[in-house]
């Protein structure tokens, strides 16, 4: 009988982790929206609209293949379209694709048009950009109260996105973690600004 116990909880484990995933998913985001300073309807808007504008573009094929690249961020309402399509053509359809969500206040498209958009690896070193500008934030310990959550960092073929609701001095300096970390070409400022 014991055995059989053994037997059933062993084969329940893989059903739990599962669960397990989204609860602490679910508390990490949770923790995240406590430092958030847009309002929780606010974050789970952005969320929202964000996955809809994915989903609404990737229904177009011809946006999705030849090493077409679209990402969308939505922070607070403002919409950035960017990454890198072989066409002026594409870049509209994509434009046209996220645009006319409830909840976007300001929609701005910096997708770059390129014979030759920048393949798998060249957009995993992006990746890996965002990731070092992200650690360079916990740097800065000057500011009062700085919160490098607050800052959300996109990296696209080697231009960087900043975005948040932050004090001036803030983005100043995480501006200047930006521009300062290898392989940066332009720091391209999206903020909202506290005070």
């Amino acid at each position: 009988m014991k055995m059989y116990r053994t037997v059933f909880l062993l084969a329940l484990a893989p059903l739990l982790h599962g669960c397990i995933a989204v609860v602490a998913g679910g508390a990490i985001a949770g923790a995240h929206a406590v430092h958030d300073r847009r309002a929780l309807g606010t974050v789970l808007s952005d969320r929202n609209i964000q996955l809809s504008a994915i989903d609404a573009i990737n229904k177009h094929r011809e946006l999705t293949q030849d090493d077409n690249n679209v990402k969308v961020v939505v922070y607070n309402g403002v919409m950035l379209l960017c990454g890198q399509v072989r066409s002026e053509e594409l870049k509209q359809l994509a434009q046209s694709s996220a645009a006319g969500f409830d909840g976007v206040v300001r929609l701005v498209n910096q997708i770059e048009v390129t014979d030759e958009p920048e393949g798998f690896w060249r957009r995993r070193a992006d990746n890996a950009t965002t990731a070092r500008i992200k650690t360079g934030l916990l740097d800065i310990t000057s500011l009062p109260g700085f919160d490098p959550t607050r800052i959300n960092v996109t990296t696209s073929h080697h231009v960087v996105y900043l975005m948040g609701l932050v004090k001036h001095d803030e983005a100043e300096a995480a501006t200047e973690v930006a521009r300062n970390t290898d392989g940066v070409v332009k720091v391209v400022k999206l903020f909202e600004y506290t005070d």
